[in-house]
């Protein structure tokens, strides 16, 4: 079986626009979220979100390559623009060679929404945008970035909720393993306009601490009263280690794991034996054990039922041991179909900066995680090895082993 490495990988988020700025967040601890006037306005109940900025393509792309793309393609643009800069992969590459695409995407609200207001002010479909369409479509990620990429090996959209973008890695270093792709572009991207928010709110899961908007998201703590959205988007390089070699890519980190599992239950129903499994699996996939991993990303989003889930299929496998684990959402938020890729990038600069992020605002530990090396504060360690979860409504799980690799 062919070993899978990345070699690129890129970040837009609430916590940086790029690596560098994304590292000095994780370091120091520093939240994104923020308080969203426009959604209190709009009607939401809680108007706490990552703050994601929008970035400015004008001088970018032509007008003709914008005018498909959704918001959250946007952000995957960057992301993978920042990817593809890392890895070396230059236009010339790109047409020379085929590369594959794996995005995680499982929602694009707000050009529906337009296109709905559009019609009931001029009744008439021939005066839609004809951008719109491919705004809306599921797959608006894939279709513009492969198109601006020239990218011309396996393109599909991942789309399985909160774990889309672990997904997208997983089934990306599947392709590879298996001899088919040599290259995969993988990542995952969220919306972060109201629209695709709304629904969610009505819920009642977001957090309620509105006086206090970086406080708000508190993974394993006993006062966490729900999650804060979030988005942008993360990309990954995803190569064949041979290849790499061959062409003399650095090599950030290699996808060693991947595991899965659906918990079969009730539709937002989260699973302590269905987590497990998923990790477990990963474990097996990557010839580990439990003891051999130095960080866990723990999905831990800061629902009260979500999070004490996790922590009891965490604390069947790293119970009182050594390994450290936090979740990077106490100051992202949970950033949705992206966060699988999103942390699997947070984790790959831990690795390289040999640190573990906090887990901010964890004041009292949840009896169910009491047995659990969570880190409150930076911890400065050598970081070789990663399981980084994801899980999502359906009750899909999606687990990622990574490791450092060394010639």
């Amino acid at each position: 079986m062919k070993r899978v490495v990345v070699t690129g990988m890129g970040i837009w988020s609430c916590i940086g626009r790029n690596k560098e700025e994304v590292t000095a967040s994780l370091r120091a601890g520093r939240s994104g979220i923020g308080y969203d006037e426009a959604r209190k306005e709009y009607g939401f109940r809680s108007p706490l979100t990552g703050m994601v900025e929008t970035p400015d393509l004008k001088a970018l792309l032509h007008r003709r390559l914008r005018t498909g793309m959704s918001q959250e393609a946007m952000y995957a643009y960057m992301a993978a623009r920042e990817a593809f800069e890392q890895a070396q992969i230059d236009e010339q590459y790109m047409l020379d060679h085929e590369i594959g695409i794996l995005f995680g995407n499982d929602s694009t609200a707000m050009p529906t929404v337009e296109m709905h207001e559009q019609m009931l002010e001029k009744h008439d479909t021939a005066l839609l945008g004809s951008g719109l369409i491919f705004q809306s479509m599921n797959s608006t990620v894939n279709m513009n970035l492969s198109t601006i990429f020239h990218l011309r090996g396996i393109n599909f959209s991942v789309s399985a909720a909160c774990a889309s973008g672990s997904h997208s890695i997983g089934l990306g270093a599947m392709f590879i393993r298996q001899g088919l792709q040599d290259m995969v572009l993988v990542g995952g991207a969220q919306e972060v306009n109201p629209y695709s928010m709304a629904a969610f709110d009505a819920l009642g899961t977001f957090s309620g601490r509105i006086n206090a908007p970086t406080q708000a998201s508190r993974p394993f703590d006993s006062a966490r009263d729900g999650l804060v959205p979030s988005g942008g988007a993360a990309a990954l390089v995803l190569e064949e280690y041979e290849h790499a070699v061959a062409r003399g890519a650095t090599i950030l980190a290699e996808v060693c794991g991947y595991g899965f599992s659906s918990n079969g239950g009730g539709v937002s129903q989260p699973s302590s034996e269905g987590s497990f499994i998923a990790m477990e699996r990963a474990l097996a996939d990557a010839g580990m054990n439990a003891e051999e991993i130095d960080y866990v990303n723990a999905h831990a989003t800061s629902t009260p039922k979500g999070d004490e889930e996790e922590a009891m299929a965490l604390t069947r496998l790293f119970g009182n041991s050594r390994t450290w684990i936090s979740s990077t959402k106490s100051m992202t938020g949970h950033e949705c179909w992206m966060a699988g890729s999103s942390e699997a990038v947070y984790s790959i600069l831990m690795m390289q900066h040999g640190f573990v992020a906090p887990n901010i605002n964890l004041e009292q530990v949840d009896p169910n995680a009491a047995t659990l090396r969570i880190a409150r504060e930076t911890v400065e360690t050598p970081i070789r090895t990663v399981l980084s979860n994801s899980f999502g409504f359906g009750g899909t799980n999606s687990a990622i082993v990574l490791r450092t690799v060394e010639r």
